[in-house]
């Protein structure tokens, strides 16, 4: 027998969010991490909000808002906000109800720049780390680095002359020739994002206004430890890795995996000074590697840079998953902020597939 179509809509409804969610749900687990790590972070929160005024949006809800808009690729706020306002597993993960009503975007917007504005994030990975820490997933010996581009928020048309000599504009997007003009970071600037250099990955590719993220990578499981974004120089990779090894907790002697970029004798140098052991890849094109025989010989040499490539995995989900390949953030501590929030995010997806966080 044929249905027949029902149009009159329910006018009560006596079922939770919980209800719609099945037990097996990847979500579950990295609810339960997050949950975790935020509860944490209540002090924090406390010190960061007046006592007195209006109510903002949870500190809380607007992270776990920012865990999902990574977690499923959403591409900005208002469409974030559009979808918490139907998507009954969005609403679940937050703690909303099917009648709590959702936030505006632009009040959305204003309290994520209050957090942008703090070290938040920095903490919040760190909480995800100490999880993994609990659960014996780090390894407290052997790492690795490296970074990547980011490619800002901002056209190569916005790359004007810094003495004030810029280029007159007809239209909103008029067509540039930029043949036989030399455009170099030291006399130019973007008046879109003026912390956006242009560079090129390598010989034979495009110069693009960009930043560079970096991350430090334990090599038992892949989690990322430490993270920075920088200014896209030729050697801010190599000062980003000092830098993050130089954090690392603890007396012990550690190893650093890294590619061919990093072998310069300065960087070796400046490791061993901070108690690493640099298994750097060798460059020795038409040169001189920094690295010899008394480091390649051991077979941890090679086990490190079997392992190392392991970190292009994370610069493959942040970018494709997180929506970082572009980011749409300007400024060197708006795009660090989520760099590391989408970081953390790929810990607890990592995590989730370890085992952790599963009843």
């Amino acid at each position: 027998m044929r249905g027949v179509e029902d149009r009159s809509d329910a006018l009560f409804i006596y079922v939770s969010p919980e209800s719609f969610v099945p037990r097996d749900h990847p979500l579950r687990p990295i609810r339960l991490m997050a949950d975790k790590a935020l509860a944490s972070l209540s002090k924090e929160f406390d010190e960061m909000y007046s006592h007195t005024g209006r109510p903002s949006v949870p500190p809380e809800m607007l992270l776990k808002s920012l865990l999902v808009q990574i977690l499923y690729s959403i591409r900005s706020n208002r469409l974030l906000v559009e979808q918490l306002g139907y998507n009954i597993l969005y609403r679940w993960f937050l703690g909303l109800s099917l009648e709590d009503k959702v936030w505006d975007h632009s009040t959305f917007s204003q309290n994520q720049e209050r957090l942008i504005g703090t070290d938040i994030a920095v903490k919040f990975l760190q909480r995800v780390i100490d999880q993994a820490k609990v659960a014996q997933l780090l390894s407290k010996e052997h790492f690795s680095v490296d970074g990547t581009l980011i490619e800002a928020w901002a056209s190569t048309k916005s790359f004007q002359p810094r003495d004030g000599g810029r280029q007159s504009r007809v239209g909103r997007n008029e067509a540039v020739d930029f043949h036989g003009k030399v455009l170099k970071n030291d006399t130019h600037a973007s008046v879109t994002d003026p912390d956006a250099r242009l560079y090129r990955k390598g010989k034979g590719k495009e110069s693009k206004l960009c930043y560079m993220g970096h991350v430090l990578m334990e090599n038992r499981h892949g989690l990322v430890v430490d993270t920075r974004v920088t200014e896209a120089t030729g050697t801010s990779e190599r000062k980003a890795a000092a830098e993050m090894v130089k954090n690392i907790p603890g007396l012990r002697r550690v190893t650093v995996g890294a590619d061919k970029g990093y072998d310069t004798e300065d960087f070796v140098a400046t490791l061993r000074c901070l108690n690493a052991t640099p298994h750097v890849s060798q460059n020795d094109t038409n040169r001189r590697s920094a690295i010899d025989s008394r480091t390649t010989r051991h077979p941890g040499y090679a086990v490190s840079q079997r392992i190392r490539k392991r970190i292009e995995e994370t610069f493959g989900w942040i970018k494709t998953i997180g929506t970082l390949r572009k980011t749409r953030y300007r400024g060197v501590d708006k795009v660090s902020w989520y760099f590391t929030m989408t970081a953390a995010a790929y810990n607890l997806v990592r995590m989730r597939n370890l085992g952790i966080g599963i009843a």
